[in-house]
């Protein structure tokens, strides 16, 4: 089954997926699943649950099965050879595996509730060896001090690869932000409504800084439309929260974005910290949107010092151009400098570092936790007002719970 589209661009390999039942069909499916084999889903597992479902994930009908996984990690593609640079995968125990026939439907689960049915295809292994090929290959490290690796290693020892359908919504669709859940189905109507023919879309896991608002005012000036789309799904325990963030979105803007020319949404994808390879999977994703252009900046979904600067940005030019099909904006890492008193980059500043203003996120994070505004040369007032006061609610929150449960 496949939605109608509005668009300027096709999705990945031509068709908007859509995988969600509905009317009577729905209500038979999910009558029928009650008496299926459960699998309970983890956080990462909801979001690409969903993802699948909606069609973030064309051409991509469920979980991936061995042939697509294989070629994926070893070369990027799918195995009809479609450009995918990371592997969407359902993993669970030995002892659940040996319960799945293959041929057979499981109901996957969110707690005890049903959220779809998936026609077990294939199992298949997913031991050391080949969580340690996977780490290599998407991470480019089999370190566990990597979260993306320390997760992939906590996962089961099988996988089970087959086309899903969605019978009803995660608890976090109602529940989280559900007036920026925009599917991809959705945003191209927005964009043609608006009717914008170019879109850049902007990922980010932390909040707008005014090197972001240079990257996004510049792109601006190129497209029609910026569709500014934060990663709301799971990510390290040290990150903004994302009710945190997406607050500091609306504040800078209200006041600092023509209305008319953004679009803010949220992405419920969980971060994978894959550096390059992530890139390739959210420009892919921001393409089934409906986005013609993709900003990618300084060290793209990476963690730690695991990915050079600017990898993120080379790893585009592993593909000819029309198999990636969206846009790559590279820009050079910007920040405020002094002397120009202006936010800059490497290529238009004569500068030196003494002059240059900026922070890393860890910075940031600390800053806050200790109460303490962010510089303005960093970041607009009103956003770090935000952010301190989003911190601080956090925190206290955090302590009172730890207080009731020592007690």
């Amino acid at each position: 089954m496949s939605e109608p589209y509005y668009d300027v661009i096709r999705p990945h390999g031509g068709v908007l997926v859509d995988r969600v039942l509905r009317g009577e069909v729905r209500d038979a499916v999910r009558e029928r699943a009650e008496g299926m084999l459960k699998i309970p889903l983890n956080k990462m597992n909801l979001s690409d649950l969903e993802l699948l479902a909606v069609g973030a994930f064309s051409p991509l009908t469920g979980f991936m099965l061995k042939a697509d996984y294989d070629r994926c990690v070893e070369e990027m593609r799918l195995a009809n050879g479609l450009v995918w640079s990371i592997p969407v995968t359902l993993a669970v125990e030995q002892e659940v595996a040996d319960r799945v026939q293959e041929g057979r439907e499981v109901a996957l689960c969110e707690g005890e509730r049903v959220l779809a049915v998936m026609e077990v295809m294939e199992k298949y292994p997913y031991d050391r060896q080949v969580k340690e090929r996977e780490a290599r290959e998407v991470y480019r490290t089999t370190e566990e001090a990597h979260p993306g690796v320390a997760r992939l290693y906590r996962q089961g020892d099988v996988l089970l690869g087959g086309d899903i359908w969605l019978v009803d919504w995660p608890g976090a669709v109602k529940t989280e932000f559900p007036e920026l859940r925009h599917t991809p189905a959705e945003t191209r109507r927005m964009f043609a409504r608006r009717g914008w023919r170019s879109v850049v879309g902007f990922q980010t896991r932390n909040p707008i800084h005014r090197a972001h608002e240079y990257i996004q005012k510049t792109a601006l000036e190129i497209v029609d439309g910026l569709f500014l789309h934060p990663l709301v799904g799971e990510t390290k325990k040290d990150d903004i929260p994302a009710d945190v963030r997406i607050a500091s979105y609306q504040a800078i803007l209200r006041d600092y974005y023509p209305a008319d020319r953004v679009l803010l949404g949220v992405f419920p994808a969980a971060m994978r910290y894959a550096g390059p390879r992530e890139a390739i999977f959210h420009a892919l994703a921001r393409k089934n949107y409906g986005c013609t252009h993709f900003i990618v900046g300084r060290d793209h979904a990476g963690v730690g010092k695991y990915y050079g600067t600017y990898d993120a940005q080379d790893i585009f030019d592993q593909f000819d151009p029309d198999e990636i099909g969206i846009v790559p904006f590279k820009f050079e890492h910007a920040f405020y400098c002094r002397k120009c008193k202006a936010i800059v980059s490497a290529k238009t500043c004569p500068h030196g570092r003494e002059d240059w203003v900026f922070l890393s996120g860890t910075q940031v994070r600390e800053m806050l936790e200790r109460g303490e505004m962010l510089p303005e040369e960093f970041t607009r007032p009103e956003v770090a007002r935000v952010l301190l006061e989003g911190v601080q609610r956090h925190r206290q929150e955090a302590h009172s719970v730890q207080t009731l449960q020592a007690q």
